[in-house]
């Protein structure tokens, strides 16, 4: 099994197919065994990283005093560790926030970024009320994270409800709060720098999200000059 040795931790990741490579970046519910439907498709023609995030999967680490922002630095060293000058990435939910980082610290080494049921970190007065009137941010916890999966999805889809539940399962356990931005980075969002932006972006949503909801990810795509929503 491959591990990147990234700022003090064991990184651990996969790669599958050849071509130009595609970074594929998890949200807090899963895994690199997220991308399962994805990678048989796309190996085809691209290379495809999966990888886990620090106190995901098997790369098992505390969560830093930095917080989430350790992601892109994370995401960095991988990069550097597998040589890649430029790749293009596509991230879910959590996923996105360490996407758009990496993007708006290293423009240079993304040709393309999708995020998917992710704001991308982008956070503002008006998110801020579509949140709370569709309470649509509720906290972490090892039962609360199937909320992600509609009634409507569990009752239609069940097998995948059940895969979906054991790859969150898979996770290290976490503390309920292991999301939140420490205090010192509280104000800080990539909102104000979207603009900046010249990647090609492409942003993607369910339009019965509960967790982030679709009029925070459209706030945020209209911040970034010729994004797709």
């Amino acid at each position: 099994m491959p591990y990147a040795s990234v700022n003090n931790i064991e990184i651990y990741y996969e790669t599958h197919g050849t071509g130009p490579p595609v970074i594929f970046a998890h949200g807090s519910g899963g895994n690199h065994l997220s991308w399962w439907q994805q990678v048989p498709y796309f190996s085809r023609s691209y290379t495809c990283v999966l990888y886990d995030h620090r106190s995901f999967g098997k790369t098992n680490d505390e969560i830093p005093p930095l917080g989430r922002g350790a992601f892109a630095d994370d995401l960095r060293g991988l990069l550097d560790h597998l040589d890649f000058k430029k790749v293009a990435i596509v991230a879910h939910s959590m996923g996105g926030r360490s996407g758009s980082m990496f993007a708006l610290r290293n423009p240079e080494r993304v040709s393309a970024l999708v995020l998917s049921g992710s704001n991308g970190g982008s956070d503002n007065e008006e998110a801020r009320k579509v949140r709370e009137i569709h309470k649509s941010k509720p906290p972490y916890n090892p039962a609360g994270a199937v909320r992600a999966l509609s009634p409507q999805f569990v009752k239609k889809e069940q097998e995948k409800s059940f895969l979906y539940r054991q790859i969150m399962r898979s996770n290290p356990p976490h503390e309920s709060d292991f999301l939140e931005v420490p205090k010192h980075l509280i104000g800080r969002s990539t909102h104000q720098k979207f603009n900046k932006l010249s990647i090609p972006t492409l942003f993607i949503t369910g339009e019965d999200d509960i967790l982030v909801h679709p009029e925070t990810i459209r706030i945020a795509a209209e911040l970034i000059p010729h994004s797709e929503f």
